[in-house]
């Protein structure tokens, strides 16, 4: 059921809502990643990487923000739940307790190579059926490739 008339045809919104329930997906669990790593970073660059950390928190969230209600506005209804960013996520899980940061550097770049890969695919797939949400997959993918870039800086 759509209570939210689309201006997509049936086929473009199943594609379109496909590509932004998994940017959703991988944004919230990239956002818990981040905050898990950011509570738990020890090491001598703890204060830099912690408040980079928080950077990548804030823009996690306000892209998930953004994906879940383009889906809202093509009739898709949007799913962040718990049990459904477990299960469809793209990241690897981190490990538990404190992460030196040389460690969290490379469970950063790790997790946002898996997230660009996969919102790359998403560009892709909705340059026909859907180019407004195309240009905000674009706009979310360089934020995170902009953070991809500063954390492989830390490891120079």
């Amino acid at each position: 059921m759509t209570v939210v008339k689309s201006p997509l045809h049936d086929a473009a919104r199943k594609t379109v809502g496909d590509a932004l329930q998994g940017a959703l997906v991988d944004l919230i669990d990239l956002s818990l990643l981040a905050k898990q790593v950011h509570w738990n970073v020890i090491g001598p660059r703890f204060r830099s990487i912690h408040l980079q950390l928080d950077e990548v928190v804030d823009t996690a969230r306000l892209a998930s923000d953004t994906v879940a209600e383009r889906a809202s506005a093509i009739g898709v209804s949007p799913d962040g739940r718990a049990g459904t960013v477990s299960k469809s996520s793209g990241i690897d899980a981190v490990t538990d307790g404190w992460v030196k940061d040389a460690e969290v550097v490379e469970v950063m770049v790790t997790a946002l190579d898996a997230v660009i890969t996969r919102m790359r695919e998403r560009i892709a797939a909705t340059d026909e059926p859907d180019p407004v949400t195309q240009d905000i997959l674009i706009g979310i993918t360089a934020d995170l490739e902009k953070f991809h870039w500063m954390f492989q800086a830390e490891n120079v």
